[in-house]
């Protein structure tokens, strides 16, 4: 059985993740400064699921992280979850009252010292999950030091990566969860959801659970292909800079278990080829068309010259619309980007990702997706598999106008 550290496991993404690790038959050590939200979470445990083993610990203290590596035992994963924002702060308020080099203890040093103390207890192909925020890609004021805390912590994930490129070490950016916290907001009128979700284009805010299942499949194996890389879940709302308020939803989503059912077209690369015709008729006998995840898997990018890239994404994207009205989702498979390409050619591949998050913006409300996968030169297909299981099924609902890097992070920053 595979051990997991998760660190501030007591509410939130963490306790969502924590029963959501233990549901998929991980053994969890739970890791919380409040010892009564851990025993609210083991009250919760899945009667199946082996108990956990829950350490209190305040991760702001580096003494008390160097003893913690002694009390564990050994790991395959390492998701540093704990964090603190500032609500109401200014970046540079209160210099002396201790709480920014509070935030900054937790948010970037501790994941650090958890890697450090934990180091010596991780198994050979250990997975390191850091979760950041899109805070750290777009600065949020009048939170202290969340945004600068959180982009360092992004970066501090890709030099990770390089340093040890034996390890598997990602970073999850989640945007605006629907946690206690954030509830707590709602209830007593400091937050208005509407235009909370007005700025996603998926029409409404994650759930824990959302943040639990990326949790879930970065801290596994199949995970390998995606070290180094950042993977954000915030309904594409990082990426559409839009004016005018998005609409709302007009779809509930479908259960994260609902079956992938998924369609491959223009795929003509031999190796992709063989491995996707065998994935796709390996879902056949789960999926029914009415509960099932549509998903297609369009490749005609790959075969586009120098120039066309654009106009393939745009023809792949026609025939996905003019086929799927809601709750779909479409993978584009794009070529690694050609280096010295003649200047007028030169902002084809840009102009095609832009489209993708263009589309995303778009397409949300409908729970329609659209996300794409770059391909390396010499990628294995079959290491890719699992991660499009994730990214173009149904646990993966919030994740739209992503371009990932498979088999990239560890050798570039």
């Amino acid at each position: 059985m595979a051990t997991v550290l998760l660190t501030g496991a007591g509410g939130g993404i963490g306790r969502a993740a924590a029963l959501g690790l233990a549901r998929a038959g991980w053994h969890c050590v739970l890791v919380d400064a409040d010892a009564q939200a851990l025993q609210r979470l083991e009250a919760l445990w899945p009667a199946e699921a082996e108990r956990p083993l829950g350490l209190v610990a305040d991760l702001t203290d580096a003494a008390r992280i160097e003893r913690l590596g002694q009390e564990i035992p050994p790991l395959d994963a390492l998701i540093n979850n704990a964090g603190l924002s500032a609500g109401g702060a200014e970046a540079t308020s209160c210099p002396d009252d201790g709480a920014a080099a509070r935030l900054l203890a937790l948010n970037l040093a501790g994941p650090a010292r958890m890697v450090q103390a934990c180091a010596p207890r991780l198994r050979p192909g250990a997975r390191i999950v850091n979760v950041a925020s899109g805070a750290g890609l777009r600065a949020i004021p009048w939170r202290g030091l969340y945004s600068p805390s959180k982009a360092g912590l992004i970066s501090q994930g890709r030099a990770l990566a390089q340093a040890r490129p034996d390890w598997t070490v990602t970073t999850l950016a989640p945007g605006f969860v629907r946690t206690e916290l954030v509830q707590r907001l709602i209830d007593g009128g400091r937050l208005n959801p509407a235009q909370a979700v007005s700025k996603i284009p998926m029409g409404r805010m994650a759930e824990p659970e959302d943040m639990a299942e990326a949790l879930c499949f970065l801290a596994g194996a199949d995970a390998r292909v995606l070290t180094g890389q950042l993977l954000v879940l915030d309904g594409g709302s990082s990426i559409c800079g839009g004016s005018q308020p998005l609409p709302p939803c007009a779809h509930g989503p479908l259960p994260f278990e609902a079956p992938l059912q998924p369609h491959c077209e223009a795929v003509r690369e031999a190796q992709w080829q063989a491995a996707l015709d065998t994935w796709v008729r390996s879902h056949a006998d789960r999926a029914d068309n009415k509960s099932s995840y549509p998903a297609v898997i369009d490749g005609r990018a790959l075969d586009a010259p120098p120039g066309a890239q654009l106009d393939a994404v745009l023809d792949a994207a026609r025939r996905f619309r003019a086929r799927h009205a809601a709750l779909a989702s479409l993978t584009l498979l794009l070529p690694r980007p050609v280096a010295q390409l003649p200047w007028a050619l030169a902002g084809d591949a840009e102009a095609a990702r832009m489209l993708v998050a263009t589309l995303a913006a778009e397409w949300g409300a409908h729970g329609l997706r659209i996300n794409a996968l770059e391909l390396q030169p010499g990628l294995a297909p079959d290491s890719c598999l699992p991660l499009l299981g994730y990214l173009a099924g149904a646990r993966a609902q919030f994740l739209t106008g992503q371009v990932l890097r498979p088999g990239a992070g560890a050798a570039e920053r």
